[in-house]
């Protein structure tokens, strides 16, 4: 009996009869390992897809969308005992405002990253896209990227300001749900090119001001809109490296600051360029969320306990 209580203890939740959240978390990694594995394997079966397809980044971005949102899925169904839109995915009338306010919110950002470092003279303007190739070949590239960040904002922010947050926050408090989540979102970006301890602090206040959205909505889907607006508008408008990738961009340019400011080859995350433009998203969000934070308070409470 004794073992037993001490077992029960170790593997249930105190409050009701679920596991613990740090248990959940695990299995959901287990859950998104194991889908991720058939999912390759699936492919390998068929090469075809792969020819069809052509875009690397397109398939890694699909396979990662059947694999975090069937595992959360999963998890957050039988483990988490709770439902998969009560993660902050409810859809209203302001689900799309939020989406398009964070793609905006992170376009002012990225254009005030731009022209503080152009201010300075560490940015010189190569060209444009459209000097180069076809009208078509720009627009089809601009909305193939765009595609991929569509997915990579569901994607990560599922992932990470969804089920790691909020299972952190119901095991721990808030507080340290947004600091370990945030610390493994910028671990996790520690495989991508010239990446650095460097990088991934800044990608730690990435994360931070990530979930600021989340936290300001109790919903997931204006920090998706800054996801998809930050690498977009990062990347293929601004023509800055998107976390060390080299992708297609519009605007060519070519920088040449201290790498300790500006974040050199993996990009404005890994330079203290990065504080300002934060600083600026931030209170934009503060405006925008404004008005709507007394019907958030009874929606964060029960995602936290959740």
């Amino acid at each position: 009996m004794k073992k037993r209580n001490i077992f029960a203890r170790i593997l249930i939740s105190p409050e009701e009869p679920r596991l613990r959240a740090g248990w959940r978390l695990v299995l959901q990694t287990v859950f998104m390992v194991i889908i991720s594995i058939g999912l390759g394997m699936g492919l390998l079966l068929l090469p075809s897809l792969f020819i069809k397809i052509g875009n690397q980044m397109l398939i890694t971005q699909i396979a990662q969308l059947i694999a975090f949102t069937l595992s959360i899925y999963l998890a957050r169904r039988f483990l988490d005992q709770r439902s998969f839109v009560s993660l902050g995915l409810k859809l209203d009338k302001r689900a799309g405002w939020d989406i398009l306010a964070g793609i905006g919110i992170a376009g002012l950002m990225m254009a005030g990253i731009f022209a503080l470092e152009a201010a300075f003279g560490w940015i010189t303007l190569e060209g444009f896209a459209w000097q180069y190739m076809s009208a078509s070949a720009v627009l089809r590239n601009a909305l193939g990227v765009l595609l991929v960040f569509i997915l990579v904002g569901w994607n990560e922010e599922l992932l990470s300001r969804g089920y790691h947050l909020q299972n952190l926050a119901s095991g721990l408090n808030l507080t340290w749900g947004i600091v370990i989540s945030s610390a493994v979102f910028g671990i996790l970006h520690l495989g991508n090119p010239n990446a650095t301890w460097v990088s991934a602090a800044g990608i730690f206040l990435a994360g931070v001001f990530l979930a600021y959205g989340y936290v300001r909505t109790g919903q997931l889907w204006l920090s998706i809109g800054l996801h998809i607006g930050w690498n977009y508008f990062e990347g293929v408008v601004f023509g800055f490296p998107v976390s060390g990738l080299d992708i297609f961009n519009l605007t060519y340019i070519t920088v040449d600051g201290p790498t300790l400011i500006t974040g050199g080859a993996f990009g404005p995350e890994a330079g203290f360029v990065l504080i300002p433009g934060l600083i600026l998203g931030a209170a934009l969000i503060y405006v925008y969320t404004q008005s709507r934070q007394q019907e958030v308070v009874s929606d964060q409470q029960i995602a936290v306990s959740s």
